[in-house]
């Protein structure tokens, strides 16, 4: 049975979130014991435990609401772009965005990566719906005749790969900006457009419609 919740306890749960997000990128997520988080919360162990089974059940909600920004951020450009090819270059820079709004879940997110246990099946589970989600923007290009009848889930793959590097350098090593990262993946996404799409609308890559 789920838990009913009142403003007041909405409240307390989100004090926690807002508490292990900070301990997380502070200290590590692997280096962060609930204790930690009770503490910094100033709840009792009791109603930490009342919202949240263990630690990695927080990382997990913070790894949902995370990625619901992403969607919705793309979402929310595609309501206004309907160029199929802006859509699979631009929508990039809108996801890069939100990483960018939220520094502190950029390095938690790079920085549990390749965890195993636990850690690790959040992590499988947070791309596996992010893959999903661009696999099915893909097939949408498909069913349109604007991109050639290609396998999608390994155009996923490579997009979300591309992204968690480029995210890596930014935020964990410190080697590019943020501006870098954008462009370098916006980049690859413009070469990658050359084969996917139909030659019939190439004109999208090498006409007027987009500027680097």
């Amino acid at each position: 049975m789920s838990l009913v919740m009142t403003s007041s306890m909405q409240e307390k749960r989100n004090i926690i979130l807002e508490c292990a997000l900070d301990l997380f990128a502070e200290k590590g997520y692997v280096n962060t014991p609930v204790r930690d988080i009770i503490d910094r919360s100033g709840f009792g162990t009791g109603t930490f435990y009342k919202y949240f089974n263990n630690k990695e059940k927080v990382l997990t909600v913070l790894l949902d609401a995370f990625l619901g920004q992403i969607i919705a951020s793309v979402n929310e450009f595609f309501a206004k772009e309907k160029n199929l090819y802006l859509r699979f270059i631009e929508s990039k820079r809108a996801i890069l965005e939100v990483f960018i709004q939220n520094e502190k879940m950029a390095e938690i997110y790079s920085r549990v990566r390749g965890t195993d246990g636990n850690i690790g099946q959040c992590i499988k589970d947070f791309d596996d719906r992010f893959i999903f989600y661009l696999a099915q923007n893909n097939e949408y290009g498909i069913h349109s005749g604007t991109f050639r009848d290609v396998p999608v889930l390994p155009i996923a793959c490579a997009t979300l790969a591309t992204i968690n590097y480029f995210v890596y350098k930014w935020i964990v090593m410190k080697e590019i900006s943020a501006e870098e990262m954008i462009s370098m993946v916006i980049s690859f996404h413009n070469t990658l457009a050359i084969g996917l799409f139909e030659p019939e609308h190439h004109d999208r890559i090498y006409g007027e419609d987009y500027k680097t």
